[in-house]
């Protein structure tokens, strides 16, 4: 179940995070759009556990666009509507990983390249992770504040808060994943220093860079112990595997 379930997941994170364009996002009230969005994920989904078809994968990406019609057409847009929508996506992968366990191990990839698949399986929830944590954190703490940006000023660098975000949320995932979680409090520390000066004039930057901050920090922590977790339950990657 486990194998089966990675390989979705990781074709989920791809398909909804790195080929979900912004032009398609925007412009998925087209039917069109929507279904092209869901043919991404049935070809993204038959890839990943190595079937030219399943019915069962099939499925799947027909309730992925079921899932995200209802949330376009019915105007769901904030955060709360975001994680509803993801852990819609997550279940119904879970599902399929629990009916037709054996998807993967009778996909192309497990019955003709072993020893690919076994690597295979590793690599696809470490990039799942990373993808989640960073892209998806993007995207979910750009909705959150999206009520409180309209508010300040901007006068920063274009899009530095974009990159400062995903530069934290990556360097939480590599700290966690090496094991150095308490690297975590010497980042907030830093950044707090850094903004100091800014935040200190002005009480409504102070909120939002800490309502940010901690959101941001909190994603990434949650999203990399969750990788490690699953990572637990694959075959390990050599580069991960404890020293003798």
């Amino acid at each position: 179940m486990i194998e089966t379930f990675t390989a979705l997941l990781f074709a989920h994170a791809l398909a909804d995070f790195m080929f979900q364009t912004d032009w398609i996002n925007r412009n998925k009230t087209r039917v069109t759009v929507l279904l092209l969005h869901g043919a991404i994920v049935l070809v993204l989904s038959l890839m990943a556990v190595g079937h030219l078809a399943a019915p069962a994968v099939l499925g799947l990406a027909a309730v992925h666009i079921a899932i995200d019609a209802v949330k376009t057409f019915g105007g769901f847009r904030n955060f709360t509507a975001f994680v509803i929508d993801q852990a819609l996506h997550v279940v119904t992968i879970i599902i399929v990983a629990f009916f037709v366990s054996d998807l993967w191990q009778s996909g192309y990839w497990a019955t003709q390249h072993t020893q690919i698949a076994t690597l295979a399986l590793p690599v696809m929830a470490l990039a799942a992770g990373l993808i989640l944590t960073l892209s998806a954190g993007q995207y979910a703490i750009g909705i959150m504040m999206q009520s409180h940006t309209v508010r300040l000023r901007g006068r920063g660098l274009r899009n530095g808060g974009r990159q400062i975000g995903l530069l934290e949320r990556g360097l939480i995932f590599f700290f966690v994943l090496s094991s150095q979680p308490l690297a975590v409090g010497f980042l907030i520390a830093a950044k707090s220093i850094l903004r100091f000066g800014t935040a200190s004039q002005d009480q409504r930057t102070a909120e939002y860079v800490i309502i940010g901050t901690l959101a941001s920090f909190g994603w990434a922590f949650v999203a990399a112990t969750a990788t490690v977790w699953w990572l637990g339950q694959l075959p390990p990657l050599e580069i991960f595997a404890p020293r003798p």
